[in-house]
């Protein structure tokens, strides 16, 4: 009998940490730049898959607004709504971590954790952080 292990516990194991460290977190992808899902871990209704997109999106009006304000490449991004935030860190040069929060997230504290998450999923990932 072949024992089955998952290949992304430990990446899934980040992203678990990542809810429960952070007061007000509701879930977590992993994406590609191009939108597509790697992995997920969410608590609420949020499809991964539109969250993947939408960090894609997010990613590329903010690496455009890099660009065109002499200001660099895509690190991170966060967007306020009424009732809660979507925030994209970028894991390397081709993925994204999306952390969605309700209104009692902690952002301070998700910027943190979340900067020192992306770097462990670089590795993970086998993908060069971001400098």
């Amino acid at each position: 009998m072949q024992s089955t292990t998952d290949p992304y516990q430990d990446i899934r194991g980040e992203l678990a940490a990542l809810r429960h460290q952070v007061t007000g977190v509701q879930g977590c992808v992993v994406a590609g730049v191009d939108g597509l899902l790697i992995l997920h871990d969410t608590l609420n209704r949020a499809e991964p898959h539109d969250l993947a997109a939408l960090a894609a999106g997010a990613h590329g009006i903010s690496r455009t607004c890099g660009n065109a304000l002499n200001q660099g490449g895509f690190h991170e991004c966060t967007i306020r709504n009424h009732k809660g935030y979507l925030a994209v860190y970028g894991i390397g040069e081709l993925a994204l971590l999306a952390v969605l929060g309700d209104e009692g997230l902690n952002i301070a504290r998700l910027h943190i954790e979340a900067r020192q998450v992306t770097g462990r999923l670089a590795r993970m990932l086998e993908i060069n952080p971001l400098a």
